[in-house]
């Protein structure tokens, strides 16, 4: 089985029980709405795995779950529904929204003309540095922690670090396995946390502790580290016009 099967495989047995997860968030937390994107955008999710997984990136940048404008589209993480089909060559495949979704959030697919920002800024910073798409996922791969689109009632985003652990923890401790998977099937060498949250939960998953360069796993040093996060909420993105957010996240690349 080669390494796009694998991680389809992967994501298949985590979007199971992120789709069981989904009543008991939505009816014991904030979460109004709670959309599995591995569920109904499978049709761009598994073009993604395919065509980048098996290029053999070492270096894996790891999300923390998705906006309702970027992967909440198009299935891919960061995935801006122009640059997912123009770079990441994704074709777009009819979706259909799912019933729970929010009202004020419909899943218009590739069709969607808002762009997210923060999957602009990161894909094209790769398409910059990496100068193809081939090269990019010779030397990368992305995935989000958590694949769920959490909203609550005025469509607001909701992020897994503001729900109640007590309630997040067996579908955190599925993502963590999940991202365990895509290390070993990878062979990652490097896990780069966009953001504190992710490092955090590539560390928890990982057992390397709070601080240090990372641990061992069947023999191979994984290292992790944390670049800033492209999020337009966040004053280090925005600095100097995102010119300091981009040297941060090249300096954490070449690092």
């Amino acid at each position: 089985m080669d390494v796009g099967e694998q991680l389809t495989e992967a994501a298949i047995r985590l979007s199971e029980i992120c789709d069981a997860a989904i009543p008991i968030l939505e009816s014991k937390t904030v979460v109004a709405h709670a959309t599995n994107p591995l569920n109904y955008a499978w049709p761009h999710h598994e073009q993604y795995l395919h065509k980048w997984g098996s290029r053999g990136g070492k270096t894996l940048l790891l999300g923390m779950n998705p906006g309702p404008w970027g992967m909440a589209q198009t299935g891919v993480p960061f995935g801006a529904t122009e640059i997912a089909q123009s770079f990441l060559q994704i074709q777009a495949r009819e979706l259909e929204t799912p019933p729970n979704a929010h009202p004020k959030r419909p899943i218009e697919g590739m069709a969607l003309e808002r762009q997210e920002v923060s999957g602009t800024r990161l894909w094209n910073l790769m398409k910059s540095h990496f100068g193809s798409v081939e090269n990019t996922f010779d030397n990368i791969f992305v995935v989000n922690h958590c694949p769920l689109l959490l909203l609550g009632e005025t469509g607001k985003n909701i992020t897994p670090n503001n729900l109640p652990a007590a309630i997040m923890s067996p579908l955190l401790k599925a993502c963590d396995e999940h991202l365990l998977d895509v290390i070993d099937i990878m062979k990652v060498t490097r896990v780069i946390g966009v953001g504190k949250y992710a490092e955090q939960r590539a560390r928890l998953a990982l057992s390397a502790g709070k601080s240090g360069p990372g641990f061992s796993r069947d023999g191979r040093s994984v290292r992790i580290d944390t670049c800033w996060h492209p999020s337009p909420a966040s004053p280090l993105a925005n600095r100097n016009d995102g010119a300091d957010w981009r040297m941060n996240v090249i300096n954490c690349l070449q690092g």
